[in-house]
């Protein structure tokens, strides 16, 4: 059972995204207005929206889902879709001035859009997952080269069968050693893959060549498997005119995409929380003032990406002078953490000022949590990977936070070292948002020390 129906799959996802989109736009309006019938203004909003998402998507080519399945990946590319098109709707709204149209009308669309297709993509995904396993929608290949980077190649598909490969045939060297390079192209012709894997350890430039203008011919994915064995580094590709040449990493690279879609979620993030929240800082900063003599903020140097330093800003949980004897953590019944200090800390609240950060670009919403340099030295002494956070922005919250919340000493810094390591090594938007839940959960419950 071979069937493939991936050449109806783009289709598919373009058309149900479509869908999707306008059952979140009408869905908003009955929200706010309490019926589904649109006018005026909310026509020409609808009307846009939908026109700049197919030129955006199309572009963008977020509808496509690519093989072996990764659902980070592909919810990743469809949010930098979603914000490129809401740049693209701002910028139409505000270059024809249509500025009558309900903001809660606009934050509730989107909103409502990336729920349903975060699950839309995620049970389109299971459901391939499922599908490939029992043999259907798979792709026929035909490996070439050199023998054991080929076994090794079958051996990766055959413990993954939700990559959704056939091998229809294995030529090896010493087979194509006995035949021309035109019998060979006619083999392959004959055999009708949809992909042809190259192993070699040394490539024929020319029959390279010819197997590329042969795929493009006959619709073939032509795809160069390396000898080298990679088990926890990263590769990327890196052109050199014409040298291909792999840059290796123990961490992933943190690409463009990412980069710009961590900064646009970090944005719209904190200006949804500082101007919603206004009537709660104006409360946490009152009482603040009033429970303890001092002022309300407190403001600290830490250490931010590529060891620059930043004033962090936190509302005052302790008294006024804490540290005269020197740098110093805190720590369960801290004598110098006011009664309304250790409210704030439990719920996190004392943090809060930190969106203040974020927009101005010193700091992520997600990512390491920021140390003085003080701390920095003595982390690095026990964990000299500690540095590699350091590339990264710091973030208001962490995977390590919200496990450890305040450590009380440069052991259990180390030991969220480690939490923060495992982030580097998966961030992204995805993961961020399932650390914000998670902290929300710890600010909820009052779990912060």
């Amino acid at each position: 059972m071979t069937t493939r129906y991936s050449k109806h799959l783009p289709g598919f996802v373009f058309l149900s995204d479509l869908l999707l989109l306008n059952v979140a736009l009408y869905n908003s309006h009955f929200i706010k207005f309490n019926t589904f019938r649109p006018e005026n203004t909310s026509v020409t909003f609808i009307l846009l929206v939908n026109i700049a998402w197919v030129v955006v998507s199309a572009l963008s080519r977020s509808f496509y889902v690519f093989r072996p399945l990764l659902l980070r990946d592909n919810i990743n590319k469809f949010l930098l879709t979603l914000i490129y098109h809401l740049l693209c709707v701002f910028g139409i709204i505000y270059f024809f001035k249509i500025f009558n149209i309900s903001r809660a009308e606009v934050m509730l669309s989107y909103s409502i859009f990336f729920i349903l297709v975060v699950a839309q993509r995620s049970a389109l995904f299971f459901f391939l997952d499922y599908i490939r396993k029992k043999g259907y929608n798979h792709r026929q290949i035909v490996i070439i080269g050199d023998q054991n980077i080929a076994q090794r190649l079958v051996r990766s598909f055959s413990q993954h069968p939700e990559y959704g490969y056939d091998l229809n045939d294995f030529i090896s060297e010493e087979q194509m050693a006995g035949m021309t390079e035109d019998a060979l192209m006619q083999l392959l012709i004959e055999k009708g893959p949809n992909e042809i894997f190259i192993c070699y350890k040394q490539m024929n430039t020319e029959l390279l060549n010819r197997l590329v203008k042969m795929g493009d011919t006959y619709l073939i994915k032509i795809k160069v498997v390396s000898d080298l064995i990679l088990s926890n580094n990263y590769a990327q590709l890196v052109n050199y005119d014409n040298v291909p040449v792999l840059h290796l990493n123990s961490h992933p690279e943190i690409g463009l995409k990412i980069r710009l879609l961590k900064r646009s979620f970090d944005i719209l993030f904190s200006t949804t929380v500082m101007v919603t929240g206004a009537p709660v800082f104006f409360v946490l900063y009152t009482i603040t003032k009033l429970t303890s003599k001092g002022p309300a903020f407190f403001r600290q140097e830490r250490i931010g990406k590529n060891e620059k330093p930043f004033y962090i800003y936190k509302f005052r949980s302790m008294r006024v002078n804490a540290e005269l004897a020197g740098p110093q953590l805190s720590k369960d019944n801290d004598p110098r953490i006011t009664k309304w200090g250790m409210i704030m800390r439990k719920a996190r609240l004392d943090e809060l000022p930190q969106f203040w950060n974020v927009l101005k670009g010193d700091m992520s919403v997600v990512g390491p949590r920021p140390e003085r340099q003080y701390y920095i030295e003595q982390i690095v002494e026990k964990t000299p990977s500690y540095r590699k956070l350091l590339r990264v922005k710091p973030g208001l919250t962490s995977i390590g936070q919200v496990h450890y919340g305040y450590a009380e000493n440069v052991d259990q810094m180390c030991d969220r070292v480690r939490y923060d390591l495992l982030y580097l090594q998966n961030i992204s938007l995805n993961s961020d948002l399932n650390i914000i839940l998670k902290t929300v959960k710890v600010m909820v419950q009052g779990k912060g020390k």
